[in-house]
């Protein structure tokens, strides 16, 4: 069990010594936030489609027979 961790915080250590090294740091904008923004934008989507949708059936409700 402890190789197992032992080679896990190995791997998590060079991960961030490679993200957090200056030389990579001006690579561009980082993938993370881009899709974070994805997703906000998705979910705002979402909601803007059941409001529709929402006033659309409520709105058809009310129509007389």
């Amino acid at each position: 069990m402890s190789h197992f961790l032992l080679t896990c915080y190995t791997a998590v250590a060079a991960r961030w010594g490679a993200l957090t090294d200056p030389a990579e740091r001006e690579r561009g904008d980082s993938p993370v936030s881009t899709a974070i923004i994805v997703a906000l934008v998705a979910a705002a989507a979402l909601a803007v489609a059941t409001l529709i949708a929402t006033i659309a059936n409520n709105w058809a409700a009310r129509i007389p027979q």
